[in-house]
């Protein structure tokens, strides 16, 4: 009988599920998007039970589509968009109200307070963080604040908490659990002693009957509901989103580094297991816990990536689906002097603006929508520069290549000019479905599917190398003007 690992993929714009045979190949995807909820200007909300119920509609799908049975399933592996948060009832399971998605900026100001208070530095050593509206401690804190009658809920211990793994897998089990890797983006987990932070809690004001058990990345954790998917499924992996990308790259040695382009941009680099302190705005983060070892990641997260593609579709409707921009942008030779800085909800790494917002300059008479295709595919290469800058600099290593992957890795245009300005070889490999490989792979290494990291490292293969062909002086000038871009949204909420 021929078994697949189930990999759950709950991303941002959509839920999917993808199983995996033992090549590391996706044997059959499902996939279905859900609603967006904006209740405020740099306000982003998920309905839950969307997420929930899309996650377990496309399960069904896929196994339906692929003609298997739960029975050839050796075990289900979860990734998911990562610091959204979701609070429950622990009696009912019914969301208490809307997730705050991680884009969600409504606790820049307690973010700021904290600053003030010179809280800053303490978050940053004991969780590798910046103090940020990004993370999920911040927003935590606003729904025990906000929302009525939740702080006193949360005390009686009625409440819990989790990021999107958490969720899934308690309305999957009814077990209370996140991985490390998850945790470490919470604002409220120490990565040096793996366990949450009491003195950060006190200062939050969150109560620590909330938190779910922290578990490692790979290793069975519980068993769906029999009635779910036609049979109990060993719950055998569970990684956030971009570290699971990591792991499905095969980046599993220091010094190996993977950009994945999705709604946001997520550079990794591996250190080793030793969590290094960035002196450069980056983030240090837990990779993945495997048995008692631990893998930890430099990171620099940039907010919007395919989002500002999908803003080219949906908000000016000059593109009909997000595939026709690398069409438009071909119609012209370059940006022709145009750069545009999507900076829809604040900066991300090496910035952290949460007051930015989005800037275009360079505008002409002649400027056409083909410069400003053009220019939104470049700003998604300028910002993984910056990225890598900073990377480079912090762990002393010099990149020797930089692995892709996620939707906008399959335009060659943006990954040539990516190549170019980074001045180091951007490589696409064969399967490009990585974030829902490394939960693939992280899961059936707990049930003995993959026996080693090495089998698995042996199964990455390239599909296409793309080698920088910019001289250093234009790449050095066109970062240079990038960079002036950006000091234009800069603050621009404060100032204005």
């Amino acid at each position: 009988m021929t078994k697949y690992i189930l990999a759950l993929d709950q991303g941002t714009t959509s839920s999917r599920a993808i199983l995996f045979g033992h090549d590391g190949r996706p044997h059959c995807i499902a996939q279905q998007e859900f609603r967006q909820i904006f209740p405020h200007s740099g306000w982003v909300e998920h309905d839950a039970n969307e997420i929930w119920e899309s996650q377990l509609a496309v399960a069904r799908q896929v196994l339906q589509q692929a003609g298997v049975g739960p029975e050839q399933v050796a075990a289900l592996g979860i990734t998911n968009q990562r610091e959204t948060v979701v609070l429950w009832d622990r009696a009912t399971g019914a969301p208490v109200t809307n997730a705050i998605v991680w884009q969600d900026h409504r606790s820049a100001a307690l973010c700021d307070e904290l600053r003030k208070q010179g809280r800053e530095a303490l978050f940053q050593q004991k969780t590798g963080l910046v103090v940020d509206a990004y993370f999920s401690g911040t927003k935590l804190k606003w729904l025990l604040d906000n929302v009525p009658g939740a702080r006193e809920r949360a005390g009686r211990g009625e409440l819990a908490f989790g990021t999107v793994d958490s969720w899934l897998i308690y309305r999957l089990s009814g077990v209370h659990v996140a991985d490390v890797s998850n945790a470490s983006r919470t604002l409220l987990f120490n990565i040096h002693t793996l366990a949450w932070d009491e003195e950060l809690l006190a200062l939050l004001d969150i109560p620590s009957s909330l938190l779910p058990w922290v578990v490692p990345s790979s290793g069975i954790v519980a068993e769906t509901r029999p009635g779910l998917l036609g049979a109990a499924i060993p719950i055998a992996g569970i990684a956030g989103d971009q570290q699971a990308a990591t792991f499905g790259q095969a980046c599993h040695r220091p010094g190996m580094a993977k950009n994945t382009y999705g709604t946001g941009c997520f550079m990794l680099m591996h250190t080793g297991q030793e969590a290094i302190a960035s002196a450069n705005n980056l983030l240090t983060t837990v990779g993945w816990r495997i048995g008692s070892r631990t893998d930890y990641m430099l990171e620099g997260s940039v907010f919007n990536a395919g989002a500002a593609v999908q803003w080219l579709r949906d908000g000016l409707g000059i593109i009909r689906s997000s595939d026709e921009v690398e069409a438009l942008a071909l119609t012209v030779p370059d940006a022709g002097g145009v750069y545009f800085v999507p900076a829809f909800a604040g900066l991300g790494a090496p910035y952290w603006d949460a007051y930015a917002r989005g800037t275009m300059v360079g505008i002409s008479r002649g400027t056409t929508s083909g410069h400003i295709a053009r220019a939104t595919l470049a700003s998604i290469a300028y910002q993984s520069a910056d990225v890598l800058e900073a990377m480079q600099k912090d762990a002393s290593i010099r990149l020797t290549e930089l692995r892709v992957d996620g939707g906008a890795a399959r335009n060659d245009l943006l990954m040539q000019f990516q190549a170019d300005v980074l001045g180091v070889p951007v490589v696409r490999p064969m399967v490009t479905e990585t974030t829902a490989l490394g939960a693939a792979y992280l899961a059936g290494l707990a049930v003995g599917y993959w026996h080693s990291q090495e089998e698995i490292g042996a199964q990455w293969q390239v599909q296409k190398r793309f080698e920088p062909a910019m001289s250093e002086d234009e790449r050095h000038g066109r970062l240079g003007e990038w960079r002036r871009a950006v000091q234009k949204a800069q603050h621009w909420l404060a100032h204005g």
